[in-house]
């Protein structure tokens, strides 16, 4: 693999992920495999409000000496919800290891859900909400969602202001109560000894287990076409559902992903903006999880331009049909450069190793190189045939 990695499972359940780096520094994480995937509808958004909650005070720390311990030595401190995991990290210098483990343990063992902030928080996220449904771009990209899914899966990750303002404590703590430390990982990136992470790990971390009950997530394809006042700008996205991190197709997808939207020299961006100037912003997002896979292509144009920009994003995923031997190859090559530059951050290695490993495997994420490059012309190919869309434009009224 060419690094040094561990994978571990305690008897307490936990399981451990550890890369090992000379740099005198360590990201730490705790993750639940549970994220708003597994949230019914009138519940939408209580991932991500447990995720704030945390932080208002645990059994051991008030709010102050959260945030306090980490960035008095210099660390910084956060965290986020996805669909399927909930995550509380931090970055130290590494001889605070052990207080990077015990913080972020802390977080997701011992939070107290208080009556008084938990009302607090609830305001807070529900600025939040408003604040993503005032940017025109940031709506899209998560309307675009809401078009490839049924619900609940395909509401916002944060939730409504329905939701979100009907939300109990009681329900609250029920959800958490899914909680348990052998639906835990806890991920290291950086400079320490294994054998001492795992004793630290025994000792912190309780034994616990619970079964988190899956929900199923039902796939369609629609389109939607509203308008607002006060734009100046047309913000459209075109979505596809992609094979997932199960699927052997998986990196077909990247490679598709990489030759359509990444970078200034992706077809999008050379055919829409570069050769027509019809767009400033060209953007491609591929998310793949354990249990779906969609790809989002963003473009903000002029409302005359809507039609045309569509019909060139379609026009420009079919003549991948015929992609070439030199095209592959090229993405291929970028690609796994990308992933080299990329490594260099702990916190993507981090979100990767955990993402791998809820899917299956956090080791596939070191064989990244030799799955690209098994990919052939036809796995691509048959990618860029879509048996469907969904497409959303928010337009000037």
């Amino acid at each position: 693999m060419g690094v040094e990695f561990y994978r571990k499972k305690l008897d307490n359940g936990l399981t451990i992920l550890f890369e090992k780096r000379n740099l005198p520094l360590i990201t730490s994480s705790v993750s639940m495999k549970y994220g708003s995937e597994f949230e019914i509808e009138n519940l939408k958004g209580v991932s991500h409000f447990i995720e704030h909650l945390v932080f208002k005070g645990t059994k051991n720390r008030c709010q102050k000496e959260i945030s306090e311990e980490i960035e008095k030595k210099g660390g910084i401190i956060n965290a986020f919800t996805s669909e399927e995991v909930t995550c509380f990290w931090n970055k130290l210098p590494s001889k605070h290891l052990e207080v990077g483990i015990d913080i972020a343990s802390d977080l997701a063992l011992n939070p107290v859900f208080d009556k008084e902030e938990l009302e607090k928080e609830r305001k807070v996220i529900l600025e939040e909400i408003k604040m993503y449904h005032d940017n025109p771009q940031i709506y899209v990209i998560e309307k675009i969602k809401e078009l490839l899914y049924e619900k609940p899966f395909g509401m916002f990750t944060a939730g409504t202001v329905e939701t979100m303002s009907k939300i109990k404590r009681e329900e609250v703590l029920k959800v958490y109560n899914n909680y348990s430390t052998n639906n835990m990982i806890l991920t290291l990136i950086g400079k320490a000894d294994f054998q001492e992470i795992c004793e630290i790990a025994r000792k912190i971390f309780p034994k616990t287990q619970k079964k988190v009950e899956e929900r199923k997530i039902a796939v369609r394809n629609c389109k939607l076409i509203e308008k607002r006042k006060g734009l100046e700008q047309a913000n459209l996205v075109l979505g596809h559902h992609a094979p997932n991190l199960k699927d052997k197709n998986r990196y077909a997808a990247e490679i598709l992903d990489a030759i359509l939207t990444r970078g200034m020299s992706s077809r999008l961006f050379q055919e829409i903006r570069e050769k027509r100037g019809l767009a400033y912003a060209v953007r491609g997002i591929l998310e793949q999880n354990k249990n779906y896979g969609h790809e989002m292509i963003y473009i903000g144009t002029v409302k005359e331009k809507v039609k045309e920009v569509k019909e060139l994003i379609l026009k420009e995923i079919k003549k991948l049909r015929q992609l070439d031997k030199r095209g592959l190859e090229e993405a291929k090559e970028q690609l796994i450069g990308a992933r080299e530059v990329e490594s260099e951050s702990g916190e993507d290695v981090m979100l990767n190793l955990i993402t791998e490993e809820n899917a299956g495997n956090s080791e596939e994420y070191y064989r990244y190189e030799d799955r690209i490059n098994q990919v052939g012309l036809e796995e691509v190919r048959k990618l860029a045939k879509l048996k469907g869309y969904s497409f959303i434009a928010l337009v000037p009224e």
